[in-house]
């Protein structure tokens, strides 16, 4: 019987909810729609949009979606000036970008204004202070 409480109190206690704020943006908040339905979100918030044009096979990459992209105070900064959005460059909506904005390399980091014309850019990776120094270019 102890056994049977034993087990039934751990399992219950791997299912509690953790009591830290687990909603808080640890990092960039990425849009899930299409590169078009980002551009008339941008226009609808009158904000730029963040780009990142990436490989799944990228080692740069993977480090920027890793470290830069979950750092709490580029997630705030970004979250509250872009519209962020990370297009796979091999898929066809990313062959559509990488013709479109000549991208020859990842990780491409693009600034666009709500209409798509190029802000400023960027190939490679960046640590944390530098990404937000790059959005800053745009949106002091």
């Amino acid at each position: 019987m102890f056994l049977f409480v034993y087990c039934l109190g751990s399992l219950f206690l791997s299912f509690t909810v953790p009591t830290e704020d687990t909603t808080a943006a640890k990092g960039i908040d990425f849009f899930k729609g299409t590169f078009q339905e980002a551009l008339a979100l941008a226009e609808k918030e009158q904000k730029y949009v963040f780009v990142d044009v990436y490989a799944t096979w990228c080692g740069p990459c993977k480090q920027l979606k890793r470290t830069t992209f979950k750092d709490k105070e580029v997630g705030a900064y970004f979250n509250k000036n872009f519209i962020n959005i990370a297009i796979d460059g091999e898929t066809k909506e990313g062959d559509e970008i990488l013709s479109r904005y000549t991208i020859r390399s990842y990780p491409t980091l693009l600034i666009l204004d709500a209409k798509g014309r190029v802000q400023t850019r960027h190939s490679g990776f960046m640590k944390p202070y530098i990404l937000i120094n790059f959005g800053r270019r745009i949106v002091p």
